[in-house]
């Protein structure tokens, strides 16, 4: 019985997915014709948040994540998703790696030991293998950034820190295909997310990609995995840009399935690690020029660490902005999130030579995808989104008889046999094999009838092998919204010695998509403007009673060194601002030294009298 003195009671059944918002259609049923039952009704979970306290986390080092604490412009707007009230509440994800300290004392509170298992020893615990050099942090390292707790005193706050996270420790040991099967499809049903940040050598002269069972799992975890919602995967796109590296010689960041993260530095300059491909959906921070700060995460031994780097650590950061679009819709499929991350990605600052605008007029780079992934975007535009239509596949196959190379060679091929089931492409396949004396001196470009060109294999110098591409498929996301009919053209160009020789023995075109009209959708970034009032200059006067006020714009959240007050002490004026705190604090509830909730790096707060005291 649940209230005192009322005849309320509480069953619970274990058919039904917890938080579910369906009816269970069974027990309505049955209770429904019980004459003995005058009411009832399923239980949802509500959303419901503490009202007074800020949306800005007082960690100790959380103001030191410059990439989510609004000391970059752009950053990855992760404050504006949590003042929405996501925070990754209901989400599990894992981390697939060389371990994860389950009992760190800023993770222990998230850790979900359904979402981990160890494949290097076979047993159902992650936690890494201690040695001299301590070289397996990395798996803790990635989960920190994805869920350290928030609120707690310690280190840092992952992206999304009310999320469940596990660790797979299969790195530290011989890996097999079939140990990488198993680590991508564990627990399908329970995990939501997987993050990875490995593959084949980044040398810059190998080709390679999954075995026979990991791609079975890939397409099993995206048909059947999160209850037919599809599996994500997101990857780090690959470190290989300072032997040249290309991300599309890679089977594991260029396969459809998998989210393809590349990285950026704090001023928008390009990693020299980073690697580039027509794969990379979309881009995250992972390191800062300066600085010393890099990326605030967990590491092993409790402690915490300023220096995560690399492209390993933009794709953690991806997941977890992931995990909060999913708990703001959690009925996402794969694709759907695809095109969220595709909407929501902004070129701003990140500098490349090569963006270019595609058919359907959005700037898209061989190095960060559609640009800097922007969490607040991401939420909003989960929220709205209405499920795409089924994936359409269409293959066209273009080369019957073996073509000689040359130093160029062009093809061309009608795809509008394709135009009937597809009107909007998403994924773009090319499936090749030839023969070349020296493949890295072969570049690979498709064009398509809207004009665009995709680079889909650069210059690797280092790639001396005599095999050619033996049924390889290289993929570009260049043409997602195109329509597909018209000429195609394949090009292939010798960039190296006038001797080398080859032949095209085999080509054909996938291309993947719906038969919606996907343009016709609204974009994300046409946002309504919060603003109901503006003054001469244009700085917004009025952004009603549930923004704030600050510098003249509208914001969801008081940023750091800001609380959020009313305006004004008359009622009838709703408006909120933003006002300053005290010099000496980083987060506040009012304007004076004792008002702080947390202190800048280095200072601590006194807890009786919340102050902020010098080191």
């Amino acid at each position: 019985q649940v209230m005192e003195g009322e005849p309320f009671y509480h069953f619970s059944h274990r058919g039904t997915r917890q938080r579910a918002l369906s009816r269970h259609w069974g027990w309505h049923m049955r209770l429904t014709r019980d004459p003995q039952v005058l009411w009832f009704e399923q239980q949802t979970v509500k959303r419901r948040s503490k009202r007074g306290t800020g949306v800005v986390p007082t960690d100790p080092w959380f103001p030191k994540q410059w990439y989510m604490n609004n000391d970059v412009q752009p950053d990855l707007n992760i404050l504006t998703a949590w003042s929405k009230g996501y925070t990754g509440l209901g989400v599990v994800l894992t981390v697939l790696d060389d371990g994860l300290e389950k009992d760190h004392p800023d993770l222990a509170a998230n850790y979900d030991p359904l979402a981990s298992y160890d494949f290097n020893s076979n047993d159902p615990d992650p936690q890494p293998r201690y040695s001299e050099d301590d070289k397996n942090w990395h798996g803790t390292r990635c989960a920190g950034e994805v869920a350290a707790v928030a609120n707690n005193g310690i280190c840092g706050a992952g992206v999304a820190y009310n999320a469940k996270i596990g660790g797979v420790r299969m790195l530290d040991g011989s890996i097999m295909d079939i140990v990488e099967a198993q680590a991508l499809s564990l627990q399908p049903q329970h995990i939501h997310i997987y993050s990875a940040s490995w593959g084949p050598e980044d040398d810059g002269r190998t080709v390679d990609g999954p075995g026979v069972l990991a791609a079975a799992a890939f397409h099993r975890g995206v048909v059947q995995g999160r209850g037919g919602l599809g599996s994500i995967f997101i990857w780090a796109s690959g470190n290989g840009g300072i032997n040249y590296d290309n991300c599309n010689c890679d089977g594991y960041t260029n396969s459809i399935y998998t989210v393809s993260v590349g990285s950026v530095l704090g001023d928008g300059q390009r990693p020299r690690y980073s690697e580039s491909c027509p794969a990379i959906l979309t881009t995250t921070y992972s390191s800062r020029t300066t600085s010393k700060v890099q990326i605030v995460t967990t590491d092993l031994h409790h402690s915490c660490t300023d220096k995560h780097t690399g492209t390993s650590a933009s794709a953690p950061l991806a997941a977890g902005m992931v995990a909060l679009a999913l708990e703001a819709n959690p009925t996402l499929t794969w694709r759907d999130l695809q095109h969220l991350i595709i909407r929501a990605s902004k070129p701003a600052h990140l500098q490349a030579e090569d963006w270019a605008e595609n058919g359907v007029g959005r700037r898209v780079s061989h190095y960060y995808g559609y640009g800097l992934l922007d969490a607040g975007l991401l939420v909003q535009a989960a929220t709205t989104w209405t499920r795409t239509r089924p994936q359409e596949k269409c293959s066209v196959q273009a080369v019957q008889v073996p073509r000689d190379i040359g130093s160029r060679l062009t093809i061309s091929m009608d795809a509008s046999s394709c135009s009937g089931s597809i009107r909007s492409l998403e994924h773009v396949q090319v499936q090749l094999s030839l023969s070349y004396s020296r493949r890295g001196d072969l570049v690979v470009a498709l064009s398509s009838p809207m004009g665009t060109t995709s680079t889909l294999v650069t210059v690797r110098p280092y790639d001396t092998s005599q095999d050619g591409y033996k049924d390889w498929t290289f993929m570009s996301t260049h043409f997602w919204d195109e329509n597909p009919k018209g000429i195609w053209t394949l090009q292939l160009e010798n960039r190296g010695d006038d001797q080398n020789t080859g032949q095209l023995t085999s080509f054909i075109l996938h291309l993947h998509g719906t038969d919606e009209d996907m343009p016709a959708r609204r974009s994300a970034a046409t946002a309504t403007d919060e603003c109901l009032r503006r003054d001469e200059q244009g700085a917004c006067q009025d952004c009603g009673s549930t923004m704030y006020i600050h510098h003249g714009s509208c914001l969801s959240y008081c940023p750091p060194r800001y609380y959020g007050r009313a305006r004004s002490a008359t009622p009838r004026d709703t408006a909120r601002v933003c006002a300053s705190c005290h010099p000496s604090c980083y987060t506040c509830q009012g304007a004076s030294a004792n008002n702080c909730t947390s202190c800048p790096s280095g200072h601590t707060l006194q807890g009786t009298s919340r102050t902020c005291l010098h080191p």
